[in-house]
């Protein structure tokens, strides 16, 4: 039998199971989905060895290290520097993004108007795709993150400055997700206003607190979950075709 799984450092919280152990059942595919926590990468040749797998999704905090362990690239995962999705085929690895994808299909069927400027929270895998994303979409933004750098800002400076009329966040850092619903990026969510627009990749609580503290000031807000599904279908068109 056919075996896709998650590979991650913890996969508690984790839908792909889930999604696609229900997804194989409804459409009837001789398959299943495990979920393989590894505590490093050096676990990760003995995995697809000693597993019949044709497929792995990978989350935090591989990413970015799972390159280094991959026989090739797809264009689009080179140019952003980061994988969660790879495929196994007659003993090699190929390493793609549909995080990409996710981000771009479910902002584009939420967001009408285009932002004077996005912020994107977090500097991982993840927020390389929605970089990635935003550049192709022709839309400036700049990273916030502990670590200020090129095109890179602290948290201090982004709270400190005067923030565009209209602009999006997105916070691609884990914070906020269950059950740690008590933390949120730190930023002025005061400042915040109707015009503004707060997109989160968490999805697990549907509205976290970086979410509801946007709502609360009358931004538009939108959680990960629809990404979620869409780059898990995107996830699926690669390991089959």
């Amino acid at each position: 039998m056919k075996t896709f799984g998650l590979i991650g450092k913890k996969l508690s919280h984790s839908f792909s199971k889930k999604y696609f152990s229900e997804k194989f059942e409804k459409e009837q595919i001789a398959a299943r989905f495990e979920l393989f926590e590894l505590p490093d990468l050096d676990h990760f040749p003995s995995l697809i060895k000693d597993q019949e797998i044709a497929g792995l999704s990978v989350t935090i905090p591989y990413k970015e290290k799972i390159i280094s362990h991959l026989d090739e690239m797809d264009e689009n995962a080179a140019a952003i520097g980061a994988v969660n999705v790879i495929k196994l085929s007659a003993g090699r690895t190929k390493g793609f993004n549909s995080d990409y994808y996710g981000f771009v299909e479910s902002l584009q069927s939420w967001l009408i108007d285009k932002p004077e400027h996005a912020f994107i929270l977090g500097n991982g895998g993840a927020a390389k795709a929605v970089r990635h994303a935003l550049n192709n979409l022709a839309i400036d933004n700049t990273t916030v993150s502990r670590s200020p750098g090129q095109n890179t800002i602290s948290y201090d400076h982004f709270n400190d400055m005067t923030w565009p009329e209209t602009m999006l966040i997105v916070n691609t850092s884990p914070l906020g997700t269950f059950p740690n619903i008590a933390d949120a990026p730190n930023i002025a969510y005061e400042k915040l206003t109707a015009k503004h627009s707060l997109f989160d990749l968490v999805y697990n609580p549907a509205l976290t607190l970086f979410l509801k503290s946007g709502e609360d000031q009358g931004a538009k807000v939108k959680n990960g979950l629809e990404m979620l599904h869409k780059q898990a279908e995107q996830a699926w068109k690669i390991w089959n075709t």
